[in-house]
């Protein structure tokens, strides 16, 4: 029990520290602050899966550097490999795309990222993790339980209002993509008329979701200028709705 809530723990903490790095380094490339991460808290899960994969498969190899870096590089890569594909198929968008990096395999990874990845595993391996680990430690049993128990229903709530957001932002692209090739919907304005009917009972997902990952509006960029159009009309009707309840209201009042 104690192994695993330490476990735990050790990946949230991985995850924060991630998160911090993922953001300071998008805000001095693109000199913006944006929540890069898939959920809304500030931390993102796949730094904190790979961070505890790199100290455990590494630790037999912990005297060989070389190794460690080239383990390591190896590892993070084909973890964020196996993420973007699995994201992909899972959410029918992609959520990150290096195609336009060179040495890129499939646009899940690329050259750049992995020595990136190398140069950060010694860090992790060698300095970051002993002082999670002597932190935490430091933490009395009792009080890292209720802890953990805590950040653990945080963490479970943010997983499954992340995915159904998610969800509502696939459904709707999937709507229109099926759509695009339908006859009926070539029609002049049948199209927006059909759409606007199907997307009905979808949620709306929050701006955020595409901020963090510009690359799912950039390949689907058709699509997104098609709801966006519907979305202004409804917005226009709205407000013309209200215009127009005003002025009867003021005609009663005047009666």
């Amino acid at each position: 029990m104690y192994t695993l809530t330490l476990l735990f723990m050790k990946f949230i903490l991985f995850s924060i520290i991630g998160y911090v790095v993922e953001m300071i380094t998008c805000a001095i490339i693109e000199h913006r602050w944006t929540n890069r991460g898939f959920l809304c808290g500030p931390m993102i899960p796949i730094y904190g899966i790979g961070s505890l994969l790199l100290v455990w498969v590494l630790k037999p190899f912990k005297e060989h550097l070389l190794l460690v870096i080239l383990l390591g590089m190896f590892l993070t890569t084909t973890i964020e490999y196996i993420t973007g594909y699995v994201l992909e198929k899972i959410f029918h968008n992609k959520w990150w795309d290096y195609s336009h990096e060179k040495f890129n395999i499939h646009g899940y990874v690329c050259l750049k990222n992995a020595i990136l990845f190398a140069i950060g595993t010694p860090i992790i391996v060698y300095i970051v993790d002993p002082y999670i680990t002597s932190f935490l430690l430091q933490i009395k049993d009792s009080y890292l339980y209720v802890i953990a128990f805590i950040v653990f229903l945080v963490f479970l709530f943010d997983v499954i209002y992340s995915v159904i957001v998610a969800y509502n932002l696939r459904n709707r692209l999937i709507v229109v993509e099926n759509l695009k090739n339908e006859k009926l919907a070539r029609i002049p304005g049948m199209l927006e008329s059909i759409l606007k009917k199907r997307i009905k009972h979808i949620r709306k997902y929050p701006k955020r979701l595409l901020k963090a990952f510009p690359d799912i509006m950039n390949s689907k960029e058709k699509e997104f200028d098609l709801m966006k159009k519907i979305a202004l009309k409804e917005k226009e009707k709205k407000k013309q709705d209200k215009q127009s309840k005003k002025k009867k209201q003021k005609k009663q009042r005047k009666k």
